[in-house]
């Protein structure tokens, strides 16, 4: 898909989001769900990058978003260093645990690649209860319970004051859309897409693997727990129970719906799926079973999801490139 067609996408899709609270602002439930959307479409499209682009199958896009929250959470309680710049420094640190993540999977493909990485999402539990993790401040099963909300020039974002977070959130989430979207149309996302559909090849062209998967691997890390930080400082609170399969499986699902390789759709997924997801928490685990379903009829009717079947109704073949 050509750059102005996404950007058009983009727009249309955050635009309209925007102008939501002028009809639900004083509804408190309403905006939770819209701010949740925008965190999620930001993962979620991190995790679309790192698998559909780059075609590495990482599974441990939710742990780093983890990481994230509960780095800044833990720099902010115990260490007194505002959110402004605890959040970038959470993202930072998860950066950097990306590219440790990412330097054994250099020689690793397909399937032992998402092992790996969902070995670091399944051993995040038991390192944030344990002693380990109290030791570094995680609060064990209690978890983090008093994280500072953001506070610039004296006015505080949180939950409290949801249509100004609202847009805090819409102005963050569509800086990392836009960073996204364009490494996609750079030189970056030709490599990724490059050594995905032939790496041998590639590489006897001169494109390091070694390079841009490791560029991948801290890029996507990295807006994942920037992300990761701010839902932590917008609700004030984390628990382990975040690593849950539900999260995980909801995160795939936005995938799906967008279409895995076809962004913006991922944005238009997570719109989507969280909202639908929080409207159907009345039904208890029946919500997860409605949302398993759902992930198989899409994988069988739409396997591009939205954005595929966007393209084939409105864009030309030679546009949709």
């Amino acid at each position: 898909m050509r750059l102005k067609h996404m950007a058009a996408i983009i727009g249309v899709a955050y635009g309209a989001i925007a102008i939501m609270p002028f009809f639900v602002g004083d509804i408190p439930f309403i905006m939770n769900i819209l701010v949740m959307c925008l965190i999620w479409a930001v993962v979620a499209s991190c995790w679309d990058m790192i698998m559909g682009f780059a075609g590495i199958f990482s599974f441990g896009q939710l742990a780093f978003f983890v990481m994230g929250a509960y780095a800044s959470g833990i720099l902010a309680i115990e260490y007194n260093i505002h959110p402004v710049l605890a959040i970038p420094l959470a993202g930072i640190f998860t950066a950097g645990i990306g590219i440790l993540v990412g330097l054994p999977c250099l020689r690793l493909a397909g399937p032992y690649v998402a092992l790996v990485t969902f070995g670091v999402h399944m051993a995040l539990e038991p390192t944030v209860k344990g002693k380990i993790g109290i030791a570094m401040g995680t609060g064990g099963h209690v978890g983090l319970l008093t994280i500072p909300p953001i506070s610039i020039f004296g006015y505080t974002f949180g939950s409290a004051n949801l249509v100004p977070t609202f847009y805090l959130t819409l102005l963050l989430s569509l800086t990392c859309a836009l960073i996204i979207m364009f490494t996609i149309k750079s030189h970056l996302g030709t490599a990724f897409l490059a050594l995905k559909d032939s790496q041998d090849f590639s590489m006897s062209l001169g494109v390091s693997a070694f390079k841009y998967k490791l560029i991948v691997f801290a890029l996507t890390s990295f807006l994942t727990g920037i992300m990761g930080a701010y839902y932590g400082h917008f609700y004030g609170v984390l628990s382990f129970r975040m690593l849950s399969m539900t999260l995980f499986g909801m995160l795939m699902v936005m995938m799906l719906v967008g279409g895995l390789g076809q962004f913006p759709g991922v944005i238009l997924g997570a719109f989507f799926v969280v909202t639908a997801g929080e409207l159907m928490n009345p039904l208890g685990a029946y919500r997860d079973l409605i949302m398993g379903g759902l992930a198989v009829i899409l994988v069988l009717t739409l396997p591009k999801g939205v954005m595929g079947l966007f393209r084939k109704l409105f864009l030309a073949p030679d546009e949709s490139g």
